[in-house]
């Protein structure tokens, strides 16, 4: 299916006309695999990957000197290590794969080489300038949604099987391989897998999985990646749950609710993500936790990254619809996280199953109304 990238094309005749550019190329690995629905992943431990991946103009013979922009193409530059690999495996048929010599010179100077006129990048290619590939990446096209929706019900699926087979004194690391294990069986990638037990869920944010046994309940937080979108999500599994858990995951979700709410709102308003962060501040105060927002960041919008933009006071990325958003806020030792689409219409929950129990909760601000069902937490 190759239906995507034509929507890729309008924005990207959008892009070089706006630039008054030829060429545009993306080697970092989400950006490549926005263009190509592909991977150019060797070594994950590279911020570019092996190809890169790019749209380029023919020029014509218009008024102007150099003649006006006519059609295009795509194209991938890869070394001869990777581009049979790459056109057999990874890049639809309209791309046309050219190589070089692995040994002569880097990817960028290669890419500089077979690319005519003013030429825009993600990475480093002699003589080319920037681009912000996150605002080429929103909104989500129609195709985008349609993956989506796969890849949020597989991983919602896979982290809740595990957490149904948990046991307290399994270790952190041990409920952490399992979650991998379950992702990887699908085929989706886990860039971030946290395992929090009873102990280090209420004094950390960011509980990296230890060799410390669950206890009394668990928080399970993954983001997972396929076909280089991502879906974050939480669950909560107890075994002897304390008194405050539930009050304080119902607050986190009344918190998420606010902030879908929010985000719709500020979507129709044109408004950015620092608009929708009051919203959630005020949301924090509303229920009783007035400074929880300082101890952790409460996400924002997701795709073709984990996230795409971080909210933050202030923050002046744009709120757009169709888009996912991943909003996570916690209350010490709770938390509150789904992949949500937003649209003019309303909420998508793409990370839900049916199969865990919910809670219906309401935003807090009158003037953003969301009611959810938010995913509570499970009793074994």
């Amino acid at each position: 299916m190759t239906d995507f990238l034509d929507d890729r094309r309008d924005r990207l005749d959008a892009h070089l006309d706006d630039r008054d550019a030829d060429a545009v190329w993306f080697a970092r690995p989400n950006a490549f695999a926005w263009l190509t629905g592909g991977s150019n992943v060797v070594d994950r431990e590279g911020d570019v990957g092996v190809a890169a991946a790019g749209y380029v103009r023919e020029r014509g013979t218009g008024g102007d000197d150099e003649g006006d922009a006519t059609g295009g193409e795509f194209r991938v530059v890869t070394d001869n290590i990777e581009a049979g690999r790459l056109r057999d495996e990874e890049v639809p048929d309209r791309f046309e794969v050219t190589t070089f010599d692995w040994y002569d010179g880097s990817l960028g100077e290669a890419v500089a080489e077979r690319s005519p006129g003013r030429v825009a990048a993600d990475f480093d290619v002699p003589g080319a300038t920037g681009v912000d590939t996150a605002r080429l990446r929103m909104p989500l096209s129609e195709t985008d949604v349609d993956v989506y929706r796969a890849l949020g019900r597989e991983t919602a699926a896979a982290v809740e099987n595990v957490a149904r087979e948990l046991e307290p004194e399994d270790t952190e690391h041990e409920a952490a391989a399992a979650l991998r294990i379950a992702l990887s069986a699908r085929g989706i990638e886990t860039p971030v897998a946290l395992v929090g037990g009873s102990e280090r869920a209420q004094q950390y944010r960011h509980y990296t999985p230890q060799q410390e046994p669950l206890g009394d309940y668990a928080l399970l937080s993954v983001t997972a990646q396929r076909d280089g979108l991502h879906a974050s999500v939480t669950r909560t599994v107890a075994f002897d749950a304390p008194d405050w858990l539930a009050e304080r995951t119902e607050a986190a979700m009344t918190v998420e609710a606010t902030a879908l709410g929010a985000t719709r709102a500020v979507a129709e308003q044109g408004g950015t993500a620092g608009d929708v962060f009051e919203y959630v501040q005020d949301a924090y105060d509303a229920v009783g936790h007035a400074d929880e927002w300082r101890r952790h960041h409460q996400g924002g919008a997701a795709g073709f990254a984990g996230r795409e933009w971080i909210a933050t006071p202030g923050h002046d990325g744009a709120v757009t619809t169709p888009m996912a958003y991943a909003w996570n806020p916690t209350v010490q030792g709770a938390k509150s996280e789904d992949t949500v689409l937003v649209t003019d219409e309303g909420f998508e929950a793409l990370t839900r199953t049916d199969s865990w129990p919910t809670e219906t909760v309401e935003s807090v601000a009158d003037d953003a109304p969301a009611t959810l069902d938010r995913h509570a937490v499970l009793e074994r």
